[in-house]
């Protein structure tokens, strides 16, 4: 196991961050001595977080008793994996929903496709002020996350509640933009996703995916807004990695790996099975609808 510190970015302002920049960074490095290698290892670039480092080593251990090794590098940042994969440093990474990998795969030119879902990730919005929605007093402060690819979801819900109204546009689509009517002056506040739970505290209501809020210590009986069903869809998160590396060998012992019965189990126990596993969905075939 590896594990490396990266600064953190959003989406929007990584933008201006240059190849040579993520290059000198250490991380990014085409062809390099950390190339992903051939054989029967296969390296992979995960966020620190439980949903995804228990899965990884329990898929570690199933692997290796296969004959596999898997080699997870360990990182905070959302922004370096995707081109660390595209460049060739890693085989896949597991970090992102399917609307984010299209996301940036459009605003940075990357192909980058999904293999399969390990999880979805409902969102809500939880408040350590207040017990209900009809509670936020006018001119409430709103956290939401600043990426494109989860801007609209607290929108979403925000609206489905009645307390505001938006344009026309599917939910990853969906920015303050689309407000057309906010009667209770509602303020928003956008942060880094990775930083929601930690800006909780400082107002009146955030939204949260489901395993940051478990890790904040609430529950889905607790939040103010959960996310409907259908409005999952595009949230469900992927190990996702190079066109030329889906339908390898490895991939295919990576994914049943991560959907084995071992796994699914973690999952079942893991706060009360708040996080679905929908293994019989294609990401490819969502993606296309998104």
């Amino acid at each position: 196991m590896h594990r490396r510190n990266f600064l953190k970015f959003a989406i929007a302002g990584a933008g201006a961050a240059s190849a040579t920049a993520l290059t000198g960074c250490g991380l990014v490095n085409p062809g390099g001595a950390n190339a992903a290698s051939g054989g029967k290892t296969i390296k992979i670039i995960v966020t620190e977080s439980a949903p995804y480092q228990e899965p990884t080593k329990i898929a570690k251990k199933l692997l290796e008793a296969k004959g596999w090794t898997l080699e997870p590098t360990y990182v905070t940042d959302i922004i370096q994996p995707n081109l660390a994969v595209a460049n060739g440093e890693f085989d896949a990474n597991f970090f992102q929903h399917n609307a984010y990998l299209k996301q940036f795969n459009q605003d940075k030119g990357l192909s980058n496709v999904g293999l399969f879902y390990v999880y979805s990730a409902p969102g809500g919005i939880w408040s350590d002020k207040y017990k209900s929605l009809s509670e936020l007093p006018d001119g409430a402060k709103i956290g939401i996350p600043v990426d494109p690819a989860n801007n609209g979801r607290a929108l979403f819900m925000l609206r489905d509640a009645g307390l505001l109204e938006l344009s026309d546009a599917t939910v990853i689509h969906t920015s303050q933009k689309n407000i057309t009517a906010n009667p209770k002056k509602l303020q928003f506040v956008e942060v880094d996703q990775q930083s929601l739970a930690k800006t909780l505290p400082d107002v009146d209501a955030g939204f949260l995916v489901a395993r940051m809020a478990a890790d904040a210590k609430h529950t889905r009986a607790d939040a103010l807004a959960f996310e409907p069903d259908a409005n999952q869809v595009p949230f469900r998160i992927v190990v996702a990695g190079r066109p030329e590396f889906a339908g390898t060998e490895k991939a295919a012992a990576l994914k049943e790996a991560y959907q084995s019965l071992e796994v699914k189990a973690w999952f079942a126990g893991y706060q009360n099975g708040i996080l679905p596993t929908p293994w019989d969905q294609d990401p490819a075939a969502d993606a296309a609808e998104l």
